[in-house]
């Protein structure tokens, strides 16, 4: 696109950390390599985001010339050829330390066949984020073991999770016991949804590739969120209106006593100016069911090159840059997930935000959703379950039977 061809456009996730941090990040470059572009990012929500990209393809087209992309959209952006195979620029003129800096679970699911979609920009697997001065306090623990008769602690469970959100609701000092991101955008929901199932021992898809929504982990898993947004005795009042930056933002304006969120969330708790949560936030393993197991997911943000940019060579170069250690550190210091085993066991990150080297032990027992082009179709199916599963008093079972005719 001829308009854009002394301007270098990225689309951003909207989040102001990224924003920040990419203007710096541009900075640096253009200093290291006098590089005579305007530079535009454009933060846009993830429904707009997917919108430009691959449905009216700014990617294929040429109006960005970089874009943040997450792991749900890989496979429908392969198959659109919406983007510029790297392979050949990280076999020519590879970023520092790579790939060993990296772990291969940030490296595989970009990769199809020889073809390299992008490289691994931001990164978080979800985890219980709470509170430690609340769960630390001789007060509370003495207040808890009282009414409960069991000690005051990260929740293993989901039933302990429930009841120590219920211990510490009290919206009379702006204070509550957890909340979900459950605003119905085709991802927040149908990630607590993929948590829920398996940490119950169930699972998405069948031997054969087909969702499976029908069954009795999927039953329970409904049933446990019905029961959590429809407590007002244990949750934020305005949890069907966040997605997981303003559950993240209420946990760091100090309204939520514990959630499952992005790790991202428990960083920016910690560097954000605004925190009133700074030095108080600590992180464990996700809740599991009797019979479960923790487990964690991990979504994580590639920065790829449009196949349409007129400035592919500058673009590689860009993402050569950001990818530096330097670089990497500079995004998580600015409140974003840096994605190099360098920045998880930096000392100076460690200081500022101390449970940041548990990264490593967090994508142990982490999944990834599945990569299917349909992916997206899928989602919004899940999406509308849970939706009507929280808005309705409809009978589970006959919601689950409903939509697993409708996916067939």
């Amino acid at each position: 696109m001829s308009s854009h061809r002394n301007t270098f456009r990225v689309a951003v996730r909207q989040y102001d950390p990224f924003s920040s941090a990419l203007q710096k990040q541009w900075s640096s470059f253009q200093q290291a390599e006098g590089v005579d572009l305007q530079f535009e990012a454009v933060s846009l929500d993830l429904h707009p985001l997917y919108e430009t990209l691959l449905v009216e393809e700014g990617l294929k087209k040429g109006a960005w010339d970089v874009a943040f992309i997450p792991s749900d959209w890989f496979a429908e952006a392969f198959e659109a050829k919406a983007v510029l195979d790297l392979a050949p620029y990280l076999a020519s003129d590879p970023p520092e330390d790579y790939p060993t800096g990296w772990t291969d679970n940030l490296l595989r699911l970009q990769r199809f066949d020889r073809m390299v979609l992008g490289v691994p920009y931001h990164d978080g697997p979800e985890c219980l984020i709470y509170r430690k001065d609340l769960f630390e306090s001789p007060t509370e623990q003495a207040a808890y073991q009282s009414r409960s008769g069991a000690p005051l602690r990260a929740p293993q469970s989901w039933q302990e999770f429930h009841q120590i959100a219920r211990f510490f609701q009290r919206p009379d000092q702006g204070l509550y016991g957890t909340t979900f991101a459950a605003f119905p955008d085709g991802h927040n929901t149908v990630y607590d949804f993929s948590l829920q199932l398996w940490t119950r021992g169930g699972e998405l898809m069948d031997e054969a590739g087909h969702l499976m929504l029908n069954t009795t982990a999927a039953v329970e898993a409904l049933s446990f969120y019905r029961a959590m947004l429809n407590d007002r005795s244990a949750i934020h009042p305005k949890s069907r209106e966040f997605d997981s930056v303003k559950s993240g933002l209420a946990f760091a304006a100090g309204q939520v006593a514990m959630m499952i969120n992005w790790f991202g969330f428990a960083s920016m708790a910690e560097t954000i100016a605004d925190s009133k949560v700074k030095g108080r936030v600590n992180i464990a393993a996700i809740p599991h069911a009797q019979g479960g197991r923790p487990v964690s997911l991990s979504v994580y943000w590639v920065l790829g090159v449009g196949a349409g940019s007129p400035h592919r060579d500058v673009a590689y170069r860009f993402l050569r840059h950001c990818l530096s250690a330097k670089m990497d550190k500079l995004l998580t210091l600015e409140g974003g997930i840096g994605c190099r085993k360098s920045t998880w066991e930096d000392a100076e990150v460690n200081r500022v935000i101390p449970f940041y080297r548990e990264m490593s032990s967090l994508h142990a027992f982490a999944r990834e959703l599945p990569r299917r082009s349909d992916w997206a179709k899928l989602a919004t199916v899940i999406d509308q379950l849970v939706v009507d599963t929280i808005n309705t008093q409809q009978p589970i079972e006959g919601l689950v039977a409903r939509y697993q005719s409708q996916v067939a």
